[in-house]
């Protein structure tokens, strides 16, 4: 999994996420960064979470950051152990089938309505095909991961739905989860690269069912893939207690 990052970077990612969390809502917003976080890799599976170290980063209560882990449980993204506290989630071959099934009727019905997608909805498309081509040409497989899940975030985003995003929202969190329990799992982004601007060009011209057709096929490849390359363990198991790091570094899967 490489280098666990240090205690500083994500210290200073998550104090700049302060700003974001005005008054009202506080739970919803701290579950907001760090399901953001999550899907960024900052925290991978494993990780155990410290309040103390989140709260002060974030300059919350422990009420607040206590919501934000409930919500995020619920959403499958973290679990409770007894007596050693909060860890990011770790996952399954079963989970890998049952993703990848809600992702064939969720993104494949946006794609079908793309004909009616808001203003500017197919403009991230291609701004997430773009980042993902030129962190591809920068042999940076880290951000060619982070801008394949935004393309398809954006390709969500065609329905104009707000629930229907909200959802996927949450499962590439989720997913993410899954990439970053396999080793060199960032290669397997790479030749979606192609693939993503296939599916740009064949909506921007106005052919959702063909674009719907690559898209099913290209979900069905990643799928076996993913269940190809995936490491046997039980969903939702964390190291064993006093195996492993500092709280909040990374617990090698």
């Amino acid at each position: 999994m490489g280098t666990p990052p240090a205690e500083g970077n994500w210290v200073v990612r998550l104090t700049d996420d302060r700003a974001r969390l005005d008054r009202g809502g506080y739970g919803e917003r701290v579950a907001d960064v760090l399901r953001e976080r999550i899907t960024e890799g900052v925290f991978p599976p494993g990780t155990r979470l410290s309040e103390d170290a989140l709260r002060e980063a974030l300059g919350v209560s422990r009420n607040t950051l206590r919501e934000a882990f409930r919500l995020l449980a619920h959403e499958g993204l973290l679990t409770h152990e007894f007596n050693r506290g909060v860890f990011v989630r770790k996952l399954a071959a079963d989970d890998v089938r049952e993703l990848y099934a809600f992702r064939r009727i969720i993104e494949g019905a946006a794609v079908l309505a793309a004909a009616g997608a808001p203003p500017g909805a197919l403009e991230r498309v291609r701004e997430a095909v773009e980042g993902a081509e030129s962190a591809a040409g920068d042999g940076d497989q880290v951000r060619v991961g982070t801008a394949n899940m935004r393309f398809h975030q954006a390709i969500a985003d065609l329905a104009g739905n707000r629930r229907l995003s909200e959802t996927v929202r949450r499962l590439l969190a989720e997913l993410r989860l899954v990439f970053l329990a396999i080793p060199a799992a960032q290669n397997l982004h790479q030749p979606y690269v192609r693939d993503n601007r296939q599916i740009y060009r064949l909506l921007a011209a106005g052919e959702p069912a063909e674009a719907h057709r690559v898209l099913l096929a290209y979900l069905d490849g990643a799928e076996r893939r993913l269940l190809d390359a995936f490491p046997p363990h039980p969903a939702g198991t964390t190291p064993a207690a006093g195996s492993g790091p500092p709280a909040l570094l990374v617990t090698p899967p």
